[in-house]
């Protein structure tokens, strides 16, 4: 058993003391980078010093500011200098949770008495992230299982005031260069970070994926408990299962792990070519696995706030670019790339070719021949060292939605490195590249 993780009696909810703790870390960082410049210490230190310092006190604060912390390291990827992403990536860790006395006043703050008192509810947190935390309950009537999420007392209120911070963090830090505008994508941020605080909302996305999955034994979705669910406070049902990077799962034969793998695609295919509907935080902690003695093993999806609805306009773009690119069809590739703005008329050629290569490196895993191992691929490495030429010219900020496209991006090819997947992925995303 794991040993027992530091837990954090309260956390810093008031507008003002968010501010200030984040108005002094930024200052703090500026002052220890000049201290750094005198002292001649290499970037590289200052900035591994830096990504251990803004975890530990982000992670404590927790709520928007953890959370645009880790969205914005997705669009980091492509854009930011390697040192700058270091820091953003380091917010990816898990967060510690909240002592259960302090988590009981909000539940008790969140539900009424009556429906309280149905439910014996576990103190130890099954799960903590950057704006709420999960605890396993038991319905005493039923003896059903299921999991609370609650969120955290007022994030919901500091959203525009943690962003505010977090650019002035940015600044004064010297994480990300001043000469790229984010305007954009912050307000991309805000926007998705409300929706995710909105469990009513929450709730609706995840009966509405459970419908578009029904009758699909291949996949688990928990079904949400109204009675016990309001704006705050999430029940859905608890269901076990183990992590993909489970050592149960990792000695899982070869084809048994290949299965998951087309299973697991295959549902990523239908979010983008039919559901435009994209559940698009894809980090392991949101799926379990549940293993099969007869060996149908099956997918469990959990974690429904972040899934985006697209157009139909934008998502038939974005298609073009993933057929054109995978065929190699400049014409249907560029197609895509000018109506979503990537490309305009006026960019220098040299700038185009640039980006044609780097979204041709992307669809690396679907060539037609042979299989794909995953594990062994330097892909992502190749990736981030292609888009760094982008630095060399005039950037625009990118459509909204890509960045939370991009992260579902990643989160695919980490799930399949994951499970060590061997498999010719093309043969899987044919049938939906030919509805295109």
């Amino acid at each position: 058993m794991p040993s027992k993780r530091k837990e954090l009696k309260s956390i810093k909810s008031s507008l003002l003391s968010r501010s200030f703790s984040v108005a002094k870390l930024g200052l703090g960082a500026g002052l220890k980078y000049a201290g750094s410049k005198v002292r001649n210490t290499p970037l590289d230190e200052f900035i591994n010093s830096q990504a251990i310092h803004f975890t530990k006190e982000l992670g404590e604060l927790k709520g928007s500011l953890m959370k645009a912390g880790q969205m914005l390291s997705m669009y980091g990827e492509y854009f930011f200098p390697p040192q700058a992403n270091k820091i953003l990536k380091s917010l990816q860790s898990e967060s510690p949770p909240i002592e259960w006395p302090t988590m009981k006043k909000y539940l008790a703050k969140y539900l009424k008495p009556e429906l309280l008192a149905e439910l014996e509810v576990d103190p130890e947190s099954i799960g903590a992230a950057s704006m709420g935390q999960v605890h396993k309950a038991r319905i005493k009537k039923t003896g059903e299982w299921i999991a609370l999420k609650i969120q955290y007392p007022d994030v919901d209120k500091a959203i525009d005031s943690d962003i505010l911070a977090l650019k002035s963090l940015l600044k004064f830090s010297r994480v990300i260069p001043s000469s790229i505008d984010l305007t954009a994508v912050f307000e991309e941020i805000k926007t998705m970070l409300r929706q995710e605080l909105d469990y009513h909302n929450e709730a609706r996305l995840t009966t509405m994926y459970g419908e578009r999955i029904k009758g699909d034994k291949r996949f688990v979705v928990p079904k949400v408990y109204d009675r016990y669910s309001n704006k705050k406070l999430l029940a859905t049902e608890y269901i076990e299962g183990v992590r993909v990077d489970h050592p149960l799962v990792q000695s899982l034969s070869q084809k048994r792990r290949n299965h998951l793998a087309e299973n697991y695609l295959d549902i990523y295919f239908k979010e983008i070519f039919d559901w435009n509907l994209v559940q698009t935080d894809p980090h392991l902690g949101n799926y379990k696995i549940q293993i099969d003695p007869f060996g149908e093993d099956r997918i469990v999806l959990l974690d429904f706030g972040a899934c985006r609805e697209f157009s139909t306009d934008f998502m038939k773009d974005y298609r073009r670019m993933i057929k054109g690119s995978i065929l190699r069809d400049q014409k249907l590739f560029f197609s895509g790339a000018e109506k979503l703005g990537f490309i305009i008329k006026s960019d220098p050629p040299e700038y185009i070719k640039a980006f044609e290569e780097f979204c041709y490196e992307t669809v690396e895993p679907f060539k037609p021949e042979g299989t794909y191992q995953w594990k062994q691929s330097d892909l992502p490495g190749r990736v981030v060292k292609k888009a760094i030429q982008f630095k060399n010219f005039d950037l625009r900020s990118p459509p909204r939605e890509i960045l939370f496209l991009d992260r579902k991006t990643s989160g695919v090819f980490i799930f399949m490195s994951v499970l060590k997947a061997d498999l010719n992925a093309r043969k899987i995303i044919d049938p939906y590249l030919a509805q295109v």
